[in-house]
């Protein structure tokens, strides 16, 4: 056989209406019908044998129609899209526009919702966790492994049994490690088939987060609980409430203030030699965290220090180190993490910087200033109600950046427009059943 004589059919063949609308009914979109048949081609003429019948059929195309190696190059395709042959059904399995319907026993019984909104400081979780104590059985489901050992904690404390359940560990508050009716988990690890009586869905406004907003969705839609206290900015209401009326389910919101006042200096720090005790300088990147603790140490003063990969038991010693008003320790160093799941006797927020390093949605680096949500939710860490500073204060290192964090403060929130979305584990399992050969990661 001539090489150019069989590249000029296979060409030919390429190119064929006929042969194309084949391909798209035996599910070969454009995109997979090219590379299907690069992949053919490559096979025909860089193979040093093919079969019997396909050497025949190449004769006899150089001289005839080259519709007849269509089923040759079709066999070649289900070979290297296995899934051509189960289209069908996994279209039915992937279908993703009806997520409330994915959870038969949620919708098995009518809840109740109830939407506790209010800034950081107004006492909103406070009052969630009160009901989730008083109830027969209840689960709290929360962003991080500290809020949910945080709960734990209050819950046995108060003598009412609870287990905590994370990603890395589950604590039986039961000796004999049977399982306590209350939980407190990070938000991944809620059962969606267990009845509880209460469920608490803390910092509800993260399901908007592309990478775990799906947790969030999942809970709201899932959880089969009579009651279920949703906590979080009231940027989220509309999206909270447009989601429950695609399960029938009303939403009561209930409006919270904060509870002690909040002051934007009219001036910057400017210098480390004006820290007072009480103070948190907020850095958004761990080179700036090392830079102003080794300062801050340099002028004799102690400082403790907190950052998101900190093992959790390293937070709470930090935190405790801090909020100790016997201890010499008075100057607290952070990232962002502190802006939710610690406690902190911070009387006044610093920002080292306004603007924060951030992954846009094609995976690449971005520096961007840091948003109103992300501002008010650190600023409001100052003041908390309870400890010793009766009101907090926010200002910037710089004197130029200060202007700016105004108006990042005064800018209303953007109302939460979308909610994450992410197939269920039976969903992936099935996906699995009829694509054995393929890796976890491809089958999502």
């Amino acid at each position: 056989l001539s090489a150019g004589e069989v590249l000029k059919s296979l060409n030919k063949f390429y190119k064929r209406k006929e042969i194309q609308r084949l391909g798209a009914e035996n599910g070969l979109d454009a995109r997979l019908f090219h590379q299907a048949f690069i992949s053919f081609r490559k096979y025909i003429m860089e193979s040093s044998s093919v079969s019997a019948d396909l050497h025949i059929i190449l004769n006899d195309i150089c001289c005839g129609h080259v519709d007849d190696l269509f089923p040759f190059f079709l066999r070649h395709a289900k070979q290297i899209f296995p899934m051509l042959d189960c289209m069908d059904d996994l279209r039915k399995i992937s279908d993703l526009r009806l997520p409330p319907n994915w959870y038969p026993d949620a919708r098995a019984i009518q809840r109740k919702i109830i939407f506790h909104a209010g800034p950081t400081n107004s006492g909103k979780t406070y009052h969630a966790i009160q009901r989730f104590l008083s109830a027969k059985s209840g689960i709290y489901c929360g962003p991080l492994k500290l809020l949910a050992h945080e709960i734990f904690q209050k819950s046995n404390d108060a003598n009412v049994p609870c287990d905590l359940v994370t990603g890395e560990e589950r604590v039986y508050a039961n000796e004999d490690a049977r399982q306590a009716p209350h939980i407190a988990c990070t938000i991944e690890m809620c059962s969606t088939n267990t009845p509880y009586e209460v469920a608490v869905i803390d910092e509800i406004q993260m399901i908007r987060d592309p990478a775990r907003g799906w947790a969030w969705t999942r809970a709201l839609l899932g959880l089969c609980a009579e009651e279920i206290h949703v906590c979080g900015e009231a940027a989220a209401i509309d999206l909270v409430t447009e989601l429950m009326y695609t399960t029938g389910e009303e939403v009561e919101v209930r409006k919270y203030k904060r509870l002690t006042p909040l002051t934007v200096l009219d001036y910057a720090l400017e210098s480390l030699d004006n820290l007072r005790p009480g103070d948190c300088i907020v850095c958004f990147s761990k080179n700036d965290i090392y830079s102003v603790s080794r300062q801050i140490e340099a002028r004799g003063l102690e400082c403790a220090v907190i950052y998101g990969s900190l093992p959790p038991g390293t937070k709470l010693e930090q935190a405790k180190k801090f909020n100790d008003p016997d201890d010499p320790c008075k100057i607290l160093v952070a990232t962002d993490a502190i802006g939710m799941g610690l406690n902190l006797c911070i009387k006044r927020i610093i920002f080292n910087s306004i603007v924060k390093p951030t992954i846009n949605e094609k995976g690449e680096k971005e520096i961007d200033a840091i948003t109103t949500s992300q501002a008010l939710q650190i600023a409001g860490r100052a003041g908390r109600y309870g400890s010793s500073f009766k009101q907090g204060e926010v200002t910037t290192m710089h004197r130029d950046d200060l202007m700016q964090l105004k108006e990042i403060l005064n800018e209303p929130v953007r109302p939460v427009k979308a909610a994450g979305l992410h197939p269920t584990p039976e969903q992936i399992e099935m996906f699995a059943y009829h694509l054995p050969d393929a890796t976890l990661s491809n089958l999502i």
